[in-house]
């Protein structure tokens, strides 16, 4: 029940957090200028402040956070390494002979950014979007942990959190707490 829960977030989070970075990112690369600046000091920002206290601040608002909450705290600055990551991308990409000539033949701008930019950094995106799903599941397990997890849910946190209490007093409670500490 602990995975399932935990993979189902992580999941969403990581689908959620991916296309709005790649979005933000590629806009903010192919556009240059002003909007590119102040997109990428609101990346720096959010990548300066330590991502778990604004996760805590956002989860800790709500009397009961449940699965919404979460999904909300957790994308807040899960975003922000796909901006980075795809703007990188989009900037050496869009020098490449092929962006040229398909500007060239007058292609605009939405369809150079979908068709020929997002296809492009789709690689260095899923190593990206690969390590982000631990990651995640890290962190949703930490909020459960301190007990601002979905109050509704099993998950590997909330299981430790209620073993701790009985992890001394008998001895088939430290395999409870093995399990989804080793997950």
């Amino acid at each position: 029940w602990g995975a399932r829960s935990a993979l189902v977030l992580s999941v969403i989070v990581v689908a959620i957090s991916s296309v709005i970075g790649l979005a933000v990112g590629t806009v903010a690369g192919w556009y240059r200028g002003w909007g590119d600046e102040v997109l990428m000091r609101i990346v720096d920002i959010l990548m300066a402040f330590p991502g778990i206290l604004l996760n805590i601040a956002i989860v800790a608002t709500v009397d009961r956070p449940g699965l919404g909450i979460m999904i909300a705290a957790l994308c807040a600055n899960g975003w922000v390494g796909y901006a980075r990551v795809a703007r990188g991308q989009v900037l050496a990409l869009r020098e490449r002979d092929f962006v040229t000539a398909t500007v060239a033949l007058g292609a605009s701008n939405l369809r150079v950014m979908a068709r020929h930019l997002l296809p492009n950094l789709m690689g260095p995106a899923l190593v990206q979007i690969s390590f982000a799903f631990g990651g995640v599941i890290l962190v949703e397990a930490t909020l459960s942990f301190l007990g601002l997890g979905p109050q509704d849910d099993y998950t590997w946190g909330a299981m430790l959190d209620q073993a701790r209490t009985f992890l001394w007093k008998a001895d088939w409670v430290k395999l409870y707490t093995l399990v989804p500490g080793l997950a």
